[in-house]
């Protein structure tokens, strides 16, 4: 496991890596809550454009919880075909739209604990939740991230959910860091 000091010069390098804040909205950052997060449950096991085109293809139909509900199944996996395993996001994306409207009024939460127990959302969509529409601190960690954290013992962890959490904690100054965090997740 790296030291404290070591640590502080990880994030050090993330800064000159990537300064500043990251370009507009793009897959993973939407100006709509709703929407961005149907995105970040199609992205799954999808390629950037693969999502954004089925995100595309599913809002020109409909762009709100009950709109989407109001769609057949058909319709909804037909229009999510390119981010593949439309039909379990098919699934997802309708369970996710009834628990928005059951259990918060058709708005999306803003805390990690209430988004994870949503259908589909999992830690690492909420973070990305987190960090790119509400814009808290948050570090996402996905199988990259996870790899390289656990490789270089910057945080330790089976499972990304663990690594994220020990990266959490060992994250010095959580908030001036995660613009930085942010941008390398455009840098890809």
């Amino acid at each position: 496991m790296l030291s404290r000091a070591q640590v502080e010069e990880v994030f050090g390098r993330f800064r000159q890596r990537a300064p500043g804040e990251p370009p507009g909205p793009t897959v993973k950052e939407d100006a709509d809550h709703f929407r961005a997060l149907v995105s970040c449950l199609l992205s799954a096991q999808s390629r950037d454009e693969n999502t954004a085109r089925a995100r595309d293809a599913l809002f020109s139909l409909a762009d709100t919880p009950d709109g989407i509900l109001a769609l057949s199944d058909a319709s909804v996996a037909a229009a999510i075909k390119p981010a593949g395993l439309y039909n379990i996001k098919t699934k997802r994306v309708k369970a996710l739209c009834q628990a928005l409207l059951d259990r918060h009024g058709g708005v999306v939460p803003q805390d990690r604990a209430t988004l994870m127990k949503l259908p589909g959302i999992g830690r690492k969509c909420a973070d990305i939740m987190l960090l790119f529409s509400f814009g808290e601190p948050a570090i996402a960690v996905d199988t990259h991230v996870f790899r390289v954290c656990n490789r270089i013992g910057l945080a330790r962890g089976k499972t990304e959910a663990q690594t994220a959490e020990a990266l959490d904690a060992r994250a010095p100054g959580l908030t001036k860091h995660t613009a930085h965090i942010r941008n390398l997740h455009y840098s890809k």
